[in-house]
């Protein structure tokens, strides 16, 4: 008695210490978690700050760029618009004239030859000849805006092609006296110079700088996609531009591509404004490089303090999940994804039970893909399975409710259980399922399904068989009245629901 009592009494202080050590070795743990979360959150706002500060200086660069040119581009159409219209110039000879109006900032290599269009639209002047083709620009936007709008300024068009090349075209307009439409002078910045600008900077692929317009146009985009320039991003649909005001930063997905990015936007004051952009993945590379340094050290720390505990713990939640991934596999048809015929025959079974307890309806939906031999046959198994594949989409997407089990029956068969569904929803859910694997495979290789529908409520003498079997024939009289339609099983003898 005393021996147990002495042996009963080493065990309590021998648990007292191991519950003390168990409970120091998870807080230190924590805590040395919690620190080196810590500084692992600052690693990443630090990279994060060294990504935006770099931006920040490439977008200040591009843009002191592109503002000095358009500067000095427009400073030559001034001239021209205010010389024009120069009493004294009205009588001098053509070469005297293109002297007096063209400087060399208009002979650049990327500026296209500064134009005058009288108020007509009629060519006039041309510096890149003395005696111009005859060429009326009228119905361009920048001759209208000029045209029409006294107090435009230095206008921007879209990207377009002008003369031969790629562009963007700058214009003003001619005043005469009170403030008279005399006509517009019209210049060009070829994409080269954006190309030549951006080929001059060290990026990675996946960098973007987008140069837009004060209306969100886009002028040129850096990597080059001509369904990218001229898009209005105030066009584009989820996206706001709210997100990325003048002089601040985004990180997310952007409104052209899903590529996630840290964007800058230069506050700029001049006509077209700068955003650059940087994948985050390549923000926060050598962040996460640490991050799988650091956290493999805490990996074999934690496995050190916690031993053969948490490596039991690890195993049996391991093996749990190839379990129920093993178990998930067993029941799901590999291609389609959908439920195979096995969990359909229990889904079935059970939900019958069920609905023959509670006096509530059982509906079913069998649907087969119209003339797939033929379609095999013609495009070959794999576009087969594709039609298979949307198949199965359409209908997973029509089904909303938790209690209702889709399947690939067999084949191109599939079959949909619906507890609780009488037999006007079953079918108002089968012509849903029927229109869009209509809709969805419109084309050359156009598919459609016939549906056969059936619902009833279960009673103790009858097997769900039967509601099987009426589904079958139900859509057998879908095949046979042309395909592509959805037919309900009349069950008058069967189903007080149907």
């Amino acid at each position: 008695m005393l021996f147990r009592r002495q042996q009963h009494t080493a065990k309590r202080r021998w648990r007292m210490p191991a519950k003390l050590l168990i409970a120091s070795s998870v807080a230190t743990v924590i805590g040395f978690s919690a620190i080196c979360v810590s500084v692992m959150l600052d690693m990443r706002r630090g990279e994060e700050q060294i990504a935006r500060q770099m931006l920040e200086n490439l977008a200040a660069g591009i843009d002191a760029d592109i503002g000095r040119n358009i500067e000095l581009y427009d400073l030559s159409l001034r001239a021209v618009a205010n010389n024009v219209v120069m009493p004294e110039v009205a009588n001098v000879s053509k070469p005297i004239l293109h002297l007096i109006l063209f400087d060399h900032a208009t002979t650049a290599k990327h500026f296209g030859a500064i134009q005058v269009f009288d108020p007509q639209g009629q060519l006039t002047i041309d510096a890149s000849s003395l005696d111009p083709r005859p060429e009326n620009r009228a119905d361009e936007e920048y001759f209208t805006v000029h045209r029409d709008n006294p107090d435009a300024g230095l206008f921007i068009s879209k990207p377009m092609l002008h003369r031969g090349a790629y562009s963007i075209v700058l214009s003003r307009r001619i005043n005469g006296d009170d403030n008279a439409f005399l006509g517009v002078v019209v210049g060009a910045i070829r994409f080269s110079y954006f190309h030549e600008l951006f080929e001059r900077l060290n990026l990675d692929p996946d960098d973007t700088i987008t140069v837009l317009r004060r209306d969100r146009t886009i002028i040129m985009r850096k990597p080059f996609d001509l369904d990218v320039i001229g898009k209005n991003l105030a066009t584009v649909t989820g996206w706001s531009a709210g997100n990325l005001k003048p002089g601040t930063s985004y990180a997310g997905q952007g409104p052209v591509d899903s590529i996630p990015r840290l964007y800058i936007r230069r506050d700029a004051s001049g006509p077209l404004f700068v955003v650059v952009g940087k994948p985050l993945d390549a923000v926060f590379r050598i962040w996460h490089t640490e991050v799988m340094r650091i956290g493999a050290i805490m990996l074999v720390l934690v496995l050190f303090v916690l031993g053969t505990t948490l490596f039991l713990a690890r195993e049996i939640g391991r093996r749990a999940r190839a379990e129920a991934k093993l178990e998930e596999l067993a029941i799901t048809d590999s291609l389609t994804g959908l439920r195979n015929r096995r969990k359909f025959d229990e889904e079935i079974d059970t939900e019958w039970r069920r609905a023959a307890r509670q006096r509530t309806p059982l509906a079913l939906l069998m649907i087969d893909a119209d003339h797939f031999k033929l379609f095999n046959d013609t495009h070959g198994h794999q576009a087969g399975d594709q039609v298979l594949v949307g198949i199965a989409i359409c209908i997973s997407d029509s089904i909303r409710r938790a209690g209702d089990c889709a399947a690939r029956y067999g084949g191109e068969e599939f079959a949909v259980l619906l507890p609780g569904c009488d037999a006007a929803d079953a079918f108002k859910l089968a012509e849903t399922i029927r229109t869009k694997v209509m809709h969805w495979s419109e084309g050359e290789t156009a598919s459609t399904v016939s549906v056969g529908v059936a619902s009833l409520t279960p009673a103790s003498n009858i097997h769900w068989a039967l509601l099987l079997e009426a589904a079958d024939k139900a859509l057998y009289a879908a095949k046979a009245n042309g395909r592509n339609q959805s037919v309900l099983a009349s069950m008058p003898k069967l189903s007080r629901a149907a």
